[in-house]
């Protein structure tokens, strides 16, 4: 009995500690947004259920013991041969990183099959084959508590990598620890492998008679349950980040309840009641509602009604589906539908979704679909109740899921109204709207700069970058600016609001990763004109900024400024001490680095405060929140200034508002790209 607890709690564990492990390291290679997440669920997913299917195909098999033994001793071979050439045996090197922006998703795909691929793989056929081996050593007893227990290890490994591994122990580490984790596994695996051979050979040739195959109505549900509860974590977890608030680690919430919704659900029967959920459903269903409705609700209130929504949409879908499970004898193939459910929503959200929709539609699709699910089952398997009481709880649900998918059609429709230009791609929703004044860009739930209508105001600096801001002040009184042609960077395109300060023969180089949003830049709809407008001479790389610095000779910029951290999600990678290295070598001497840090969540002066001191840099602030009247056009702002020339910041517009924090002090530890803690900077 403690073997198979043992090596099901592992390899769950192991499971979801790779999850975020692997996504952190990767992150930077492919700007740091929140939908390379999304594609590492969908690659872990498609990979679970690539060996859910290899677990239902060796149970039909004879010496299922000798093959596996032989597949866990080839992944245990591979780490320790890649342990020779990479930081760690999961852990790629810096060659690896991919030179271009197309085709994100295939690239990720490859990238985490070389890295992870085979050891993954294995870790995914454990819980099955395990709980397979459970019933066949042990005849009469239920193996099903033991999916419950591996979701335990699951929900385990989650709360813990933030909490207590990401922030004591680097990227190389956590790989070698992981890595030694799965030689553990494979050890107790192979045990268990060796135990099966054992019993399948003492095994007597009279076998109990064999139970039907389930109908195919029954594995459809199956599927649709699970692929329903899929697409709901995953449209939730989006909805959250980027249309709520893009918190760091608020992508963690979705996924544990996600996983807490399974523990409770196959835990027992007892757990799950098909009328009290149902209740539960309408009264969840009608709280979101109020909050789409009412979207300046306080922050808080809105995360915590998407949790308890997601919540009990999952235990809908999973305490269903533990209901309609089978016979232990096809328990393999349960899991596998199961399996193939949950990657079909993957693959719906990451693939399909963003190609057909141009907002978040699929969080409207799936509450639908799932309405429709629970009136579906209240025919296909009565509800327990009796009949005066069964017959108002199906009328119930059946009017639910009739003005639910009324609801989902008129939101959708009613959602687009509001905006000029509305498309995504793989880096997010990205908006235009509009007033009688004013265009404006917004991403998620972030305004990224407007621009005026009137001709005469069209290079007017707005948002952050207005006049007086800490950009606008460090601009103005650089020796060159108004003088001698000047060399800027600008790390993020927005709307191009920076080129405004553009003289006749400076030159503005910036670098963007998302296609949509240059094109609206440079004109697309002709909303934006800040690119077309300025005279300085204006070039846009398109590509992660920090890896597109790196493959560029050295640039001389008289001003480098960053303006990657409004969105509230900041991309890590453009924040440690070797991007500043990097920085600094395309700074000319007396250049001036200055970053937008504007955040509700994350106080970020601490970690480029440390910096510049590592770094021998002048560092500056500037915090301009109260804003003279008569300046529509201005957002309150933070900016923090670094340069080798201390003199610099000595100009008297720089010296009456900027904080040369002198007095300033930290204990957090240095981010490098090796580590970083993003719970030392929460505000």
């Amino acid at each position: 009995m403690i073997l198979y607890i043992l090596s099901i709690f592992l390899s769950a564990f192991l499971v979801f500690q790779v999850q975020p492990m692997i996504a952190r390291y990767i992150l930077p290679w492919f700007g740091g947004t929140p939908a390379v997440w999304s594609t590492v669920m969908l690659f872990f997913q498609v990979l679970l259920t690539g060996g859910y299917a290899y677990a239902y195909w060796l149970m039909g098999r004879p010496r299922q013991g000798r093959l596996h033994l032989t597949l866990l001793a080839l992944s245990s071979a591979i780490l320790l041969i890649l342990a020779i050439f990479w930081p760690s045996p999961i852990t790629p090197g810096p060659e690896w990183k991919p030179a271009g922006i197309d085709l994100p998703i295939l690239r990720i795909f490859i990238l985490l099959a070389i890295s992870v691929g085979l050891p993954y793989f294995m870790l995914a056929t454990n819980s099955p084959i395990q709980q397979a081996w459970f019933g066949r050593a042990n005849p009469g007893k239920s193996p099903y508590w033991l999916y419950a227990l591996s979701n335990v290890g699951s929900l385990l490994a989650l709360l813990t990598y933030p909490v207590l591994i990401e922030p004591w122990l680097t990227l190389s580490q956590q790989g070698w620890f992981w890595s030694l984790g799965y030689l553990l596994f494979a050890l107790l695996t192979g045990y268990g492998a060796w135990r099966s051979m054992r019993i399948e050979a003492a095994q007597v040739e009279s076998a109990p008679m064999p139970v039907p195959a389930p109908v195919a109505s029954l594995q459809f549900l199956w599927i649709a349950l699970s692929a329903t509860a899929s697409v709901m974590l995953l449209a939730v977890t989006s909805q959250i980040t980027q249309e709520v608030a893009a918190i760091p680690f608020l992508w963690v919430l979705p996924l544990t309840i996600y996983l807490l919704s399974f523990v409770l659900a196959f835990s027992g029967e007892g757990l799950y009641s098909r009328p009290l959920f149902s209740l539960l459903f309408g009264l969840a269903s009608a709280a979101l509602v109020y909050i789409l409705i009412y979207s300046e609700t306080a922050i808080a209130w809105q995360v915590a009604v998407y949790a308890f929504f997601l919540f009990v949409v999952c235990m809908v879908a999973h305490g269903e589906l533990y209901r309609l499970r089978p016979n232990p004898s096809h328990l393999t193939r349960f899991y596998l539908m199961v399996s193939i459910g949950g990657a079909l929503g993957g693959v719906f959200i990451n693939l399909v979704a963003p190609n057909i929709f141009s907002g978040y539609w699929e969080l409207y699709l799936g509450w639908a679909a799932l309405a429709v699910l629970m009136a579906a089952l209240t025919f296909y398997r009565r509800t327990v109740l009796p009949p005066r009481w069964r017959f108002a709880h199906d009328a119930w649900v059946g009017a639910l899921a009739i003005a639910l998918v009324v609801f989902s059609f008129y939101a959708v429709n009613s959602v687009q109204q509001g905006d000029l230009f509305r498309e995504r791609d793989f880096y997010g929703v990205v908006r235009v709207r509009g007033d009688e004044e004013t265009y404006s860009l917004v991403h998620g739930a972030t305004n990224h700069g407007i621009q005026y209508r009137d001709p005469e105001k069209r290079l007017l600096p707005t948002s952050y970058f207005w006049r007086d801001s800490g950009f606008g002040l460090v601009m103005r009184n650089h020796p060159k600016y108004g003088r001698e042609p000047m060399r800027v960077g600008v790390l993020g395109l927005g709307i191009g609001v920076m080129a405004a300060y553009g003289n006749e023969g400076d030159t503005y180089r910036l670098y963007e990763i998302s296609p949509i949003v240059q094109e609206l830049a440079e004109g697309r709809g002709g909303y934006f004109s800040f690119l077309a407008d300025t005279p300085a001479d204006v070039e846009v790389i398109m590509g992660d900024a920090r890896i597109s610095l790196e493959n560029e000779s050295p640039q001389n910029y008289d001003i480098l400024a960053m303006d990657t951290f409004s969105s509230d999600a900041i991309p890590v990678h453009l924040v440690t001490r070797e991007a500043f290295e990097l920085y600094l070598s395309h700074l000319a001497p007396d250049g001036v680095l200055i970053a937008q840090i504007s955040n509700n969540h994350l106080d970020l002066r601490p970690v480029i405060w440390q910096i510049g001191q590592e770094l021998g840099l002048t560092v500056v602030f500037f915090d301009i929140q109260k804003i003279p009247e008569g300046h529509p056009e201005a957002f309150p702002s933070q900016f923090m200034a670094l340069s080798r020339n201390p003199a610099y910041f000595d100009a008297p517009e720089i010296a009456a508002v900027a904080d040369r924090m002198e007095n300033f002090r930290t204990a957090i530890a240095l981010w490098t790209d090796d580590y970083s803690n993003l719970f030392q900077v929460l505000k």
